[in-house]
Formats: C-alpha cells, sequence, structure tokens
C-alpha cells in the first residue's frame, strides 16, 4: 500500500492508543508467563515500531498499562525523557473509596504533582471495566471522576464491553462538558452484532462522545471483512471527526507487526475526505490530548 492511499495523512499519523512496561522496574499485576509479550517494552522499542509505518508516526498516546502510582510515575518519566514517542500520557482509574479529594483515584498524586510538568502529561484517565456491570454500578466514584476530568480539561477513556456502551452513553449525557473516549469500539475482537451497533449510536449521540479504531484485528482468516464492517459502520455513526487510529501496540504484535496494522485499518475504512483522514489519523488526537509534535 503507497503512502498516497492516506491522502492528507502523509504529513504524519498520532497513534492514539500505546503501551509502555518493564516488568523489572515496576510490577504489572496482570503480566505472566505465556502471554506471548516481553517483559520490557520501552521508547526505542516503540520507535522502532512506528519505523515501519508507511506514513511517518509523529507521535504517540501511551495508556498506563496497569494501575499502581509507580507505574504511572513511570510512565510518566518516559514521556518526559523520549517524547513524543510516547507524548501524552492516560492513566488507569482505580478507585479510592473514602477520599473525596482523589477523584482520579490511585492516579490523583501523579495528576495533582506540578513538579517538572508532570501533571501536564496526564492527558486524561481509563476505566478499564470490561468484566464489570453492565450500567457500570459497580464503579466507585465514577461521576466524581467525570467532574474532575471536566474541571482540568482531561478525557475520560473507557475500556469496555458492548453491553456497557448505553451506561458510558449516559454517562456522556450526566457530563456534557466532559469528552469521552472508547478504547476498541467498545468491541475488540468481537462480533460487531446489532447490539453492539446499538449501543455505539446511543453513544454518537452526544457530540462529546469518540472512539478508537484500536485493538480490532484478528487473525481468522476472514477478519477484514468483520474489521470493515465494525469500521464502517463507527465512520458512519461518529464521523470520522470524532474516531482516531491507535495501534494498541505491543499488544497488537500478537496479531500482526505495526505496519500491517496500519495497513488494515486503512484498508477497512470507507472513502473519506482529506479532512475527515487527517482528523482520523491524527487531527482528532492532536485535539483531545493536547499533542502538539
Amino acid at each position: 500500500m503507497s503512502n498516497h492511499l492516506f491522502g492528507g495523512t502523509v504529513g504524519g499519523v498520532v497513534d492514539a492508543h500505546v503501551h509502555l512496561w518493564d516488568t523489572a522496574a515496576v510490577q504489572i499485576s496482570w503480566f505472566r508467563d505465556g502471554l506471548g509479550l516481553p517483559a520490557r517494552v520501552g521508547a526505542d522499542d516503540l520507535a522502532r515500531a512506528t519505523g515501519t509505518s508507511p506514513v511517518p508516526v509523529r507521535a504517540a498516546v501511551a495508556v498506563q498499562a496497569a494501575d499502581t502510582e509507580d507505574e504511572a510515575r513511570w510512565l510518566v518519566r518516559q514521556a518526559d525523557a523520549h517524547g513524543p514517542l510516547p507524548g501524552p500520557v492516560v492513566l488507569q482509574y482505580d478507585a479510592r473509596p473514602g477520599d473525596p479529594a482523589a477523584w482520579a483515584g490511585a492516579a490523583q498524586p501523579v495528576v495533582d504533582d506540578d513538579a517538572a510538568g508532570v501533571a501536564a502529561r496526564v492527558a486524561g484517565v481509563r476505566l478499564a471495566v470490561p468484566g464489570g456491570a453492565a450500567d457500570l454500578s459497580d464503579v466507585a466514584g465514577l461521576d466524581t471522576l467525570c467532574e474532575g476530568l471536566a474541571a482540568t480539561g482531561r478525557v475520560l477513556e473507557t475500556l469496555v464491553r458492548p453491553a456497557q456502551l448505553p451506561a458510558v452513553a449516559a454517562l456522556a449525557a450526566r457530563h456534557p462538558a466532559l469528552d469521552v473516549v472508547v478504547c476498541h469500539l467498545g468491541l475488540g475482537a468481537g462480533a460487531p452484532d446489532g447490539a453492539w451497533h446499538d449501543g455505539l449510536a446511543a453513544l454518537a449521540a452526544h457530540p462529546r462522545a469518540h472512539a478508537k479504531l484500536s485493538g480490532l484485528l484478528t487473525t481468522a482468516p476472514d477478519d477484514d471483512a468483520r474489521l470493515a464492517v465494525a469500521v464502517g459502520a463507527a465512520v458512519a455513526l461518529l464521523g470520522p471527526e470524532r474516531l482516531m487510529f491507535g495501534s494498541d501496540w505491543p499488544m497488537s504484535a500478537r496479531v500482526a507487526l505495526y505496519d500491517e496494522v496500519v495497513h488494515r485499518t486503512a484498508r477497512a475504512l470507507p472513502p473519506l475526505s482529506g479532512a475527515g483522514e487527517d482528523a482520523l489519523w491524527s487531527g482528532t488526537a492532536r485535539r483531545l490530548y493536547g499533542v502538539v509534535a
């Protein structure tokens, strides 16, 4: 695939979803042998991976892999030393019940840390609850989190399953001043069925709701057809101005090399205007996360 198929994006891509970690430096609660993942993925590894992209990757948004303060600070240090790859960071939400000042949960000390621009690196907080209640009723402090993010101009990211999309839509309705981003289209490797479509449509009704074209690829022989259906529905419902490309690297490397993730995402897209391509591949992420590269 040649660069001209990316239209206006030839100036560069912003990858809205990558992860970094170093299990020797900080504990990652879910990491174990047998996952097919390296024990360390640093900024140097990210630079090598993105260097294979058919269109230059100018910046990347790093999403915290786990949820501890030590790991959050480690990730911010990587961004500070190696930005824009990675650049802005999104920290994970782990509630602190009984502490009303900690609207960002375990991430609060980092969000509040103005030393050497630490807090300025934090562009948002992610709620990762795909195994939780469909109505998100089991998330402590959820509305307080949303209020804190809106007040500080940060983004709420959500990692949810399709049955939870209506609850995310309801959350967006309760907090109209907040930018809400759904990772992996709220679908991931699942089938884009009617229930998922209805949930995404409910979310799309709110003008500050967004989604990432990330974490969608599988190794199934007919996966490109499934991907085209999901991506096409997302474009029709949200428009390219509220969508972002994300590689989900290095998780995606178990399925496809970085350049293939870019190629397959591009092939799945319906025809877009130049402005639409610019938004999806870079502009929306720049706007939401404050990317300056």
